[in-house]
């Protein structure tokens, strides 16, 4: 069977690779067509599955003439929820005046009919997979919608894929979120057959615009033990210096569009700064991490013992790396909590719960004495014995495993059952 996929970004490719990787492992074929930066082409995941039998990968604008490729770039772009709220919103607003829905869907049809053609010519079983897509997502609803319908028509299967584990417990985490009721961002999950989460905190967001029936619990790919293995031998070495003799601390941070409190993570990496035996380094978020204020603060940058990590170092070499996280509700957490590494949620410098410290309430900062004991209690004593091992075997099972460990079988399985069925559809047409 074949499988085409969509990877936008670095969530897409973190959480859907192991997929690919057993879709391969169980003699089955697919096609990869990068739809985000095209720097994405030199991840060292992206390099694995390229040189896996079986397995094409291209960007794709190197899939489509070159008119066609800017006119349908130039589409996503001029429906983007985040240009049009810039300074240039005006303009935007004109030129989606010009580019009415009649032009639009002939560039969505054609790249479409492209792309489909590329991958399933000549086939009569497969599966078209995207990401979780929202109704604000960076790449066009539209065009998915149309990517979709094109494929049910051809007699191929569609499924949603997750591009995240559900950090948060809680709802309302984002700037102008007031409203505590069913978010429409993803009542989009229902153009496919299938959406696939990893946990029922996922699938609650999902529930109120969704079947039972079209919705899978899965497990986390990403997190799975059989991919976590398989994940330590292509990792590329670390470019970070490891010292025995220190407190080695990481922090993550979230993207802007979420509600933090940024004046107390300043005052906290300040204060941790002045614990001998420290060295702390920061993470900024992969997307966005850029425009945030906390990353450009110079006094930061003159403390010896903190630095902020480069696009060049992945997150699990810091996992790897700290003998301490602290978290911002990030399920980058998840791997140092299947390691038993202590993870610090530091719920009181944002707006949201975190998973982390609604399952395991022993890592949770309230204030900043929390923080302060915490990391005394650290040099004076080691990391070990940090969490209360019920609590983390229940976090392991409800969020990460489901019914049981062996994940990624369940993946492959519901994506084979997605493209005999449809094809069995199109049979009885």
């Amino acid at each position: 069977m074949k499988a085409l996929f969509f990877l936008r970004h670095y969530n897409d490719i973190d959480h859907i690779t192991p997929v690919i990787s057993k879709w391969i492992e169980s003699n089955h074929v697919c096609d990869i067509i990068l739809i985000g930066n095209p720097k994405f082409r030199n991840d060292y995941r992206i390099q694995y599955l390229s040189k896996l039998e079986g397995v094409r990968v291209a960007h794709i604008r190197d899939l489509l003439p070159a008119f066609e490729y800017v006119a349908w770039r130039l589409q996503t772009l001029l429906l983007s929820h985040g240009l049009r709220r810039s300074l240039m919103g005006p303009l935007v607003a004109t030129l989606r005046w010009v580019f009415d829905a009649g032009k639009r869907k002939f560039i969505w049809r054609n790249t479409a009919h492209r792309l489909l053609m590329h991958s399933f010519v000549s086939l009569d079983k497969g599966v078209v997979v995207f990401d979780w897509i929202t109704r604000n997502s960076p790449v066009c609803l539209e065009w998915v919608e149309t990517v979709v319908s094109m494929a049910h028509n051809m007699g191929l299967g569609a499924v949603s894929l997750p591009h995240g584990d559900s950090p948060h417990a809680n709802q309302l985490i984002r700037h102008g979120e007031w409203r505590l009721q069913p978010d429409t961002l993803y009542s989009a999950g229902r153009i496919f057959d299938k959406l696939v989460v990893p946990n029922e905190l996922c699938a609650k967001r999902f529930h109120p615009f969704m079947t039972n029936q079209s919705l899978a619990v899965l497990g986390s790919p990403r997190y799975c033990d059989e991919w976590l293995a398989k994940l330590k031998e292509l990792l590329p070495p670390a470019p970070l210096v490891s010292s025995s003799n220190q407190l080695k601390i990481a922090m993550f941070l979230r993207k802007d569009d979420f509600t933090i409190f940024w004046e107390e993570i300043g005052e906290v990496i300040r204060m941790i700064a002045t614990f001998p035996g420290t060295v702390l380094v920061i993470k900024p978020h992969t997307r966005g991490g850029w425009k945030q204020s906390l990353t450009k603060d110079t006094s930061l940058h003159r403390l010896p013992n903190v630095s902020i990590a480069g696009d060049n170092i992945h997150s699990i070499h810091l996992m790897n790396w700290a003998d301490v996280i602290i978290d911002l509700a990030t399920s980058v957490v998840f791997e140092a909590i299947k390691a038993k590494k202590p993870v610090l949620a530091a719920d009181y410098l944002h707006a949201g719960r975190s998973a982390v410290a609604e399952f395991m309430p022993e890592t949770e900062l309230c204030c900043r004495d929390d923080v302060y004991q915490k990391i005394d209690e650290f040099l004076s004593n080691g990391c070990n014995s940090f969490y209360i091992e019920k609590h983390r075997r229940r976090f392991i099972k409800e969020m990460l495993d489901g019914p049981d460990a062996e994940v990624l079988p369940r993946y492959v399985s519901l994506l084979e059952t997605q493209a005999q069925m449809s094809s069995v559809g199109k049979d009885k047409d």
